[in-house]
């Protein structure tokens, strides 16, 4: 048996990866922090039945739960950080107004959701809870925007959607539960066939304006087409008008690819404009969000809330190459009061010293030092490693 090997999409971080994730971090919670966003730090853990409320049945499948020993109740391990973050904000801070929140932590999922990714992902998001307008929504998008930079990520485009145009479609027909979901399912797949066979029972508008779903995806000149074949129910009038004011705000920062107003990612979940950024050319979304006013509700306080969240080592990977560290090798001499003096005043303007220890030199290679210390004419002084 082979001890050493990992679960798969299971892996370790090693230090020249983990030395740009942990840059990255740090740059966009500093830049989190300017803005007023709180950092908090939720547990890994939460009984079960608190950390799934209000997610829908996707949260569930990939939350890996285990049991209790001291309670006997039964856990999960977070999927994702922002149903705890909810739970703080309802329960724990219980703020009126406006509350602006951050976090970064590990979240472990059953299966991987995206082509070759882990089932560990490194989490970072923010969210702002207290506010329903279109304000909010801008805002945290423009913070995406500015942390996919911060990154070194370039090429940015965004994919929006609003789910509230199928729920406002569903409500008016009254469907049941059942058709809920096979409707939900056939509009993931973009299955037109099987959206009118499903629909074939209901209103003629209804089926009408679900059969166009899959068709409004494009520029903004889907708002316009969507006007007209949508029926004017206030709910899908107010969605395309956020959608039109977003795109007009955010013009300026980044190329919007697409409206889609099939997209349902996170239905259950989602109560509005939800996006999701790529970039590079990568297949998988790098950063990934929207609107979800009753994540809370089953807490006591359905909130208002928008934000979003990314995997930093998502990030790492796609983002520039972060300037590379100039490692400083030291001989090994503990009772040399001046080379001591010398290596703590590196050390205090950010540069990296490392001391060699005794009887390794034929190792200085793996330390991956550029320069190292020498003494010439009484002072410790920097040269060149060949």
């Amino acid at each position: 048996m082979r001890t050493w090997l990992l679960p798969e999409y299971i892996e370790d971080i090693l230090p020249g990866e983990a030395r740009r994730i942990e840059q990255v971090r740090r740059r966009i919670l500093d830049d989190f922090a300017v803005h007023g966003y709180e950092l908090l730090m939720p547990p890994l853990l939460e009984y079960v039945d608190s950390l799934l409320t209000g997610t829908g049945h996707d949260l569930d499948l990939q939350t890996f739960k285990l049991v209790d020993q001291l309670s006997g109740r039964m856990l999960g391990v977070r999927a994702d950080i922002t149903p705890q973050v909810a739970r703080i904000d309802a329960h724990l801070l219980n703020r009126s107004g406006v509350t602006r929140l951050c976090y970064a932590g590990s979240v472990l999922r059953t299966m991987p959701d995206g082509l070759n990714r882990t089932r560990e992902p490194l989490q970072i998001g923010a969210e702002i809870y207290g506010h329903r307008g279109i304000e909010s929504d801008v805002e945290v998008q423009r913070l995406m925007l500015r942390a996919l930079q911060l990154a070194g990520v370039r090429e940015v485009s965004v994919d929006i959607g609003h789910v509230a145009i199928f729920r406002a479609l569903l409500r008016r027909a009254k469907v049941s539960r059942g058709l809920e979901a096979d409707l939900f399912q056939a509009m993931q797949a973009k299955d037109a066939p099987a959206i009118t066979a499903l629909a074939r029972k209901l209103d003629r508008s209804t089926r009408a304006a679900l059969a166009s779903l899959p068709e409004l995806y494009g520029g903004a000149e889907v708002l316009t087409r969507a006007r007209r074949m949508l029926p004017a129910l206030p709910e899908i009038r107010a969605a395309l008008r956020d959608l039109s004011a977003l795109s007009k705000q955010l013009a300026d920062r980044v190329h919007i690819r697409s409206f889609d107003l099939g997209e349902l990612r996170g239905y259950h979940y989602h109560s509005g404009v939800v996006f999701a950024a790529y970039a590079n050319g990568r297949p998988n979304a790098m950063a990934q969000g929207g609107r979800y006013d009753e994540v809370g509700k089953a807490f006591g306080r359905a909130r208002p809330a928008t934000g979003f969240s990314m995997d930093l080592r998502e990030l790492a990977a796609a983002g520039s190459a972060p300037q590379r560290e100039s490692r400083v090798l030291a001989p090994y001499r503990p009772g040399d009061r001046a080379l001591q003096q010398r290596i703590a005043g590196l050390r205090a303007r950010g540069i990296v010293v490392v001391e060699e220890m005794p009887g390794h030199a034929r190792f200085r290679g793996e330390l991956d030092c550029a320069r190292r210390m020498v003494r010439r004419n009484g002072r410790w002084i920097l040269q060149k490693i060949d």
